[in-house]
C-alpha cells in the first residue's frame, strides 16, 4: 500500500509540474534590420528597434553589444512582462572617409533565442544633404 500511496504522488506530482510550466520570455520584433540610405559624414542617425514579449515570463536584456564605437545602444533595463513592449535605440555616428557600412547589435537575454542579432547598414557620403 504504501509503494502504490509514493507511486500515486509521483505521477500527481509530475502532472501538475508538467501543466504548471510557462512558456519562456521571447522576442517579437517590428523590425530587425534598417538601412539608413545615404547618410552625411559627422552626422549621428539614430533608429529605434521595439519589440513585444510574447512569452509568459518577463524578458530581461542582460547586455546590449555593437561591433565598434561608432554605434551606441540604449534599451529598455528593467524586466519587459508579457504582451509589454521594450525598445532598443541604436545611434551610429559616421566619421573617416564615405563608405558603406553594416554593423551589427547583438542582444543577450534570458528569452527562449537567447542570443537575439540586429542590423543597420548604409552609406555615408560627403557633404551635409541627406
Amino acid at each position: 500500500m504504501k509503494k502504490l500511496i509514493i507511486l500515486f504522488s509521483f505521477i500527481l506530482g509530475v502532472a501538475v509540474s508538467t501543466n504548471a510550466q510557462t512558456t519562456p520570455a521571447e522576442f517579437k520584433f517590428d523590425k530587425e534590420s534598417y538601412d539608413f540610405g545615404k547618410i552625411p559624414l559627422g552626422k549621428p542617425v539614430s533608429v529605434e528597434f521595439k519589440f513585444t514579449n510574447i512569452g509568459d515570463t518577463p524578458l530581461i536584456l542582460s547586455k546590449v553589444e555593437t561591433t565598434c564605437g561608432c554605434t551606441v545602444p540604449e534599451y529598455t533595463h528593467t524586466p519587459v512582462k508579457k504582451g509589454e513592449t521594450g525598445t532598443i535605440k541604436v545611434t551610429y555616428n559616421p566619421a573617416g572617409s564615405p563608405l558603406p557600412f553594416s554593423k551589427s547589435i547583438t542582444l543577450n537575454s534570458n528569452a527562449k533565442t537567447s542570443i537575439k542579432v540586429l542590423y543597420i547598414k548604409g552609406e555615408t557620403v560627403a557633404g551635409t544633404s541627406r
